[in-house]
């Protein structure tokens, strides 16, 4: 793994303010009903992202993940005016405005969804390391699902058979804490989720999800197993949101006293006191990097406001092969 450095903590203070900035953006605009669907975002659980990506190789490493998706492909190099785009459904998004919110995708840069199917990225996830293993290269998959996700059978399937074929997969889990709405301690008899790779003998283990340091020191070394031919890891990433589920959740089921307690260890906050306390950057440093962050936040939005929404045609171009389908002769 780089060393972390200097540098490193600079990016990260502004990429992770940048993810911040950006789906408070998502958020507001939400609201006035310019982004519509689910808005799940990801806010608390920047270091995760942050970590991941100090410890992966963007030439060839990929990532999967679920709904909570927007900031992932930016991180992995996509152009954030475009990922703004397709939550608008404009036709200069990801996948000209027909994925939305749930659906980033980019091929270009190795990332693979984006998924609304809970759970449902865990088998691609492997199947991608198994194309990778397949082919003999020595890149390696980052498959991120949540503490939900984490009940679902095929996730078992998954670990067998990526274990029994030593595939070259991250499997992560991000908990939050409550999945959808639900605890943790509500739908296992056990809070500890990384013990279900025990079942496998696969290598797993906790880590502290608030801390891009721990996270990129995890990562790293599940990575370096992996490109060495020795398989899967699971790790489970203790993080947490400060939005709801999504958009549309009311959050009865936790306090408000609750939320302010974990952003005392917000990750942007211990990056930027790291910062300040090593002389890495002055005050008026970091206020250049929050105007820098702030303009280009703006830029996503003028962007995404002024792109032109798809034509209609489209929708049937992107899933009918054959031009004489019977349907295609009714469509409006």
């Amino acid at each position: 793994m780089q060393k972390v450095t200097k540098e490193t903590y600079l990016k990260w203070y502004e990429d992770m303010l940048f993810w911040r900035k950006f789906e408070d953006k998502l958020a507001a605009v939400y609201i006035q009903q310019k982004v519509r669907g689910f808005l799940h975002l990801y806010n608390g659980q920047e270091a995760v992202l942050a970590g991941a990506l100090h410890a992966m190789d963007l030439t060839k490493d990929k990532m999967i993940t679920a709904y909570r998706n927007h900031v992932q492909p930016i991180g992995m190099g996509v152009d954030p005016k475009r990922v703004m785009a397709e939550l608008y459904g404009k036709s200069t998004g990801t996948s000209h405005g027909l994925g939305g919110s749930m659906h980033i995708f980019s091929k270009e840069h190795g990332f693979y969804g984006g998924h609304g199917i809970v759970g449902g990225q865990i088998p691609l996830g492997a199947g991608l390391a198994f194309g990778d293993k397949y082919k003999g290269n020595d890149a390696v998959t980052i498959c991120c699902f949540g503490d939900g996700a984490a009940r679902q059978g095929s996730l078992h399937e998954s670990f067998n058979l990526a274990m029994l074929w030593k595939l070259p997969v991250v499997f992560v889990c991000e908990n939050n804490g409550y999945a959808m709405g639900t605890s943790v301690e509500r739908t296992a008899n056990h809070t500890d989720v990384w013990k279900l790779g025990l079942g496998y003998e696969m290598p797993c283990g906790p880590v502290d999800g608030m801390n891009p340091v721990k996270v990129a020191e995890a990562f790293d070394e599940a990575i370096q197993r992996a490109r060495r031919g020795e398989g899967p890891t699971f790790l489970e990433l203790k993080t947490y949101r400060y939005r709801g589920h999504s958009m549309s959740d009311a959050q009865h089921y936790r306090t408000k006293e609750e939320v302010e307690e974990y952003k005392k260890i917000d990750p942007i906050t211990q990056v930027k006191d790291i910062i300040l306390e090593k002389n890495y950057a002055t005050e008026d440093d970091i206020k250049t990097i929050d105007k820098r962050v702030k303009d280009l936040v703006k830029e996503c939005e003028k962007f995404a406001e002024e792109s032109p929404y798809p034509d209609k045609n489209v929708m049937y171009d992107v899933v009918y092969e054959q031009e004489d389908y019977p349907f295609l002769q009714h469509k409006l």
